[in-house]
């Protein structure tokens, strides 16, 4: 029996893409649609979009996700929340997002370090396994944490912002892109008005290392699911 998965959507340009192959089956449920109520599923995915945190006036639903998000982590149900979902989980925590944050955009194959400790993580400690405490991973972004929500767990940087991993509970929220393919990544770079050959290379380059990720990335959360004894493979 699968477990109910909820991937929760807040942009039509930011695609479930590479984790559709590697979770089983789950929904998709868009912010302007409604969210799933807490209780319906058994995890969540939430991915990304292109406004900010502070832009509720486009999307309205973003206060009520942050909040589902830390619901879940408090109560146990596994999360992973990428980008705009990782600021929202922190802003709903007590923490802090700086829009147009302070060392500007971060675009393309970037160097995630995994901090003392993270070996441990249910999702991340497969990571670390496998890649060590340093790994490439996709990175698309202009606004960023600036100060995590008061208890979370510090788990990852990069040489430009600090907090690109952080875990509330059985929340896990990640400002890098492990769902994101070469095609998603050029979209998005040619919507910021720059060119995509250089980014193509960036993920042929890395391509073999990223799929790893992305494996890694969702046999931790599976896994992270079964202990949480919500679904018994």
């Amino acid at each position: 029996m699968s477990p109910r998965i909820a991937v929760i959507a807040s942009d039509d340009a930011v695609p479930v893409d590479l984790l559709a192959s590697r979770l089983p089956t789950f929904t998709v449920f868009h912010g302007r649609d409604g969210l799933p109520e807490f209780g319906s599923f058994d995890a969540a995915v939430v991915l990304g979009g292109r406004m900010s945190v502070e832009d509720t006036d486009q999307a309205p639903w973003l206060p009520d996700l942050g909040r589902l998000m830390l619901r879940c982590g408090e109560a146990g149900v596994p999360v992973l929340a990428i980008c705009l979902g990782a600021q929202l989980l922190a802003v709903a925590g007590g923490g802090k997002v700086e829009v147009g944050a302070w060392a500007g955009p971060e675009r393309g194959v970037v160097s995630i370090s995994l901090r003392p400790g993270a070996d441990q993580d249910p999702t991340l400690g497969r990571v670390h396994a496998a890649l060590g405490a340093g790994f490439a991973a996709p990175s698309m972004h202009a606004d960023a944490v600036s100060e995590l929500p008061p208890g979370a767990v510090w788990l990852a940087s990069s040489a430009q912002y600090p907090f690109h991993a952080f875990r509330v509970g059985s929340a896990l929220g990640v400002q890098f892109h492990p769902e994101a393919g070469s095609q998603t990544m050029c979209s998005w770079a040619a919507g910021h008005g720059e060119p995509t050959e250089p980014v193509a290379a960036e993920m042929t380059r890395h391509a073999e290392s990223l799929e790893l990720l992305a494996d890694l990335i969702v046999q931790g959360f599976l896994a992270e699911i079964a202990t949480a004894q919500r679904w018994h493979p």
